[in-house]
């Protein structure tokens, strides 16, 4: 689109920055209540839309495809870098089991809700549950991670019907996780819970407080270096890697896939999906090590992760709107009921507490954002943990929404 307003890379990333950075402002200083039933991801989402197609700022342009090649996995090795796989386990035991099962039920809901509602889906709109789930395992960098690991095009509107849904389902969802604490003696009566749990939770949580000390100018450089650096190594060494579609699948297994030939192939693995699972195991590598221990790292990942947000808003073309989000919303709210039903099963199958529940949920479906919001409200004290639970979905998100995607793909 050459007849935008503003069409140089800097203007571009101004209005994009300045979007961003407006809604978290309006947050802080007005304290407005909005923001507690519509939080500020859906605004920075809506507001580049409403520019792009409306010739302010254009929806196609190189920056977009560079930040898109270099800048998404550079965020999501720095976000990744926070991740305390041991520690959380250590705090949460059973608990871990509760999130990974309420994982699991995600993973499984997906598909089933799609083979409900497709009939008033196009034909990619499973790539928009792989989107939506990435979102609901990890966070937002998960969900932007699959629209570049599937190849979504995001002026297709499956990522809008995605962050739609996302939070159609957040506005009903939350207030059921913040509620769920006023059923506390009946839920652990349920659960059968031991009455020493919350304790000893509670008391192992308050190791975790650490400070990782000043923020120096030197700190953001190593963020830099280690970002773009996993985002080199792991575009070349995805570079060598050969993409596997289902007539590779058919070769391996002529029984299972007799019927389909190479022309008919679907790309199950492209080198997109290599490059973006790469970065995944070696930023969790790197956070066994001393690179943890950098201060601002998240703060500076989801600074990076909200203007991709308001960049995906910018690519949606919203001339291809249309019925399909009455049904992709209500294939979300299906999928959330199975998600539900997986993560109270659990709790009664590993004897948890409510508060587990609920913050295991809420790592999941709402990620880093939601989850102290929940813990606060349940426990104070597990604040902490919560964040660390969250963190864990950012590490399995891409790989179990992955998964996620194929299985969506398979039933469509």
């Amino acid at each position: 689109m050459t007849d935008t307003l503003i069409t140089s890379p800097a203007g571009i990333l101004t209005v994009l920055a300045a979007v961003a950075s407006l809604f978290f402002f309006l947050e802080k200083k007005t304290a407005w209540k909005v923001f507690n039933f519509f939080p500020p991801l859906i605004f920075i989402y809506l507001l580049p839309v409403i520019l792009s197609n409306n010739g302010i700022i254009p929806t196609k342009a190189p920056v977009y495809d560079f930040m898109g090649a270099n800048l998404l996995p550079m965020f999501l090795t720095i976000m990744l870098l926070d991740v305390n796989i041991l520690a959380t386990v250590r705090v949460m035991g059973k608990g871990i089991f509760v999130m990974l099962m309420g994982t699991l039920g995600v993973v499984i809901g997906a598909p089933i809700a799609l083979m409900i509602v497709k009939s008033g889906l196009g034909p990619e709109a499973w790539k928009g549950f792989a989107a939506l789930a990435g979102s609901w395992i990890g966070g937002t960098g998960n969900m932007l991670s699959m629209g570049q690991a599937f190849n979504l095009d995001e002026s297709s509107m499956n990522y809008g019907y995605a962050v739609i849904a996302d939070n159609a389902v957040y506005l009903i969802w939350l207030p059921i996780m913040l509620g769920s604490k006023s059923l506390a003696s009946k839920f652990n009566k349920f659960t059968k819970m031991d009455k020493d749990r919350v304790t000893k939770m509670e008391e192992a949580a308050k190791e975790l407080t650490t400070d990782k000390g000043q923020v120096e100018m030197r700190h953001f450089l190593y963020l830099i270096m280690l970002g773009f650096g996993v985002t080199a190594l792991s575009t070349w060494l995805a570079g060598y890697m050969h993409p596997v579609t289902t007539a590779d699948i058919a070769a391996w297994f002529p029984s299972l896939m007799d019927s389909v030939s190479s022309a008919d192939a679907q790309v199950i693995f492209s080198t997109s999906s290599y490059k973006i699972l790469i970065v995944t195991f070696l930023a969790i590598g790197l956070s066994f090590t001393k690179a943890s221990t950098i201060p601002s790292s998240h703060a500076f990942s989801m600074a990076i992760v909200y203007l991709f947000v308001a960049r995906m808003g910018a690519k949606a073309d919203l001339s291809n709107i249309s019925g399909e989000v009455v049904w992709f919303v209500g294939g979300a709210f299906i999928w959330i009921f199975i998600h539900g039903l997986f993560l109270v099963g659990a709790a009664k199958l590993f004897k948890v507490d409510v508060h587990t529940a609920a913050i295991a949920s809420a790592a999941n479906i709402g990620g880093a954002a939601s989850a102290p919001i929940v813990a606060a409200y349940h426990k104070p004290s597990l604040v902490p943990v919560s964040i660390l639970m969250a963190l864990l979905g950012y590490a399995i998100g891409n790989p179990m929404a992955y998964l996620t995607g194929l299985l969506c793909q398979w039933v469509m």
